[in-house]
């Protein structure tokens, strides 16, 4: 694969997951939306939630900021992307099949979510895996990059 399409790949899959973190960051900020979009109609949750989601959303947001980031220097930050996919979507999931399986959330409410991480971790495994190829293709070394300060290296 080429350079600057292994890099664009890399780009999307940023934007692509820090998009979906900041509306995820909407939805864990507002419960009304979080319940029109998980389908909970007499969802009225306590002080106790909306602590435990501003705590989460502040980091939702932080990992929104730390993909953005990874976008200005997309190969070089390229490992942002496996350590996305573990810990945070492989919790996310974990997490919404415990709710599934508690009977808070519908299995059929739910399955959208599980479509996009689906995608969002075949998206992240692509472009890694082309980055990775395309750093070892890259003929010069990392004073060079430095030196000519290219978004490329």
């Amino acid at each position: 694969m080429k350079s600057d399409v292994a890099i664009r790949w890399l780009r999307i899959s940023y934007w692509a997951g820090a998009l979906l973190d900041a509306l995820a960051t909407l939805s864990m900020l507002s419960p009304r939306l979080f319940a029109a979009t998980s389908g909970l109609p007499d969802f009225h949750p306590g002080i106790e939630y909306r602590y435990a989601m501003g705590m989460g959303a502040s980091l939702m947001l932080g990992w929104t900021a730390l993909l953005l980031w990874a976008d200005r220097k997309p190969v070089e930050r390229k490992g942002v992307l496996p350590i996305t996919l573990l810990p945070v979507v492989l919790g996310l999931v974990l997490n919404e099949v415990i709710a599934v399986r508690a009977g808070f959330l519908s299995a059929l409410m739910t399955f959208p979510v599980w479509i996009v991480q689906a995608i969002i971790t075949g998206l992240f495994v692509f472009s890694y895996l082309n980055a990775r190829k395309l750093e070892t293709s890259i003929p010069f070394s990392e004073a060079d990059c430095a030196s000519q300060q290219s978004r490329q290296c």
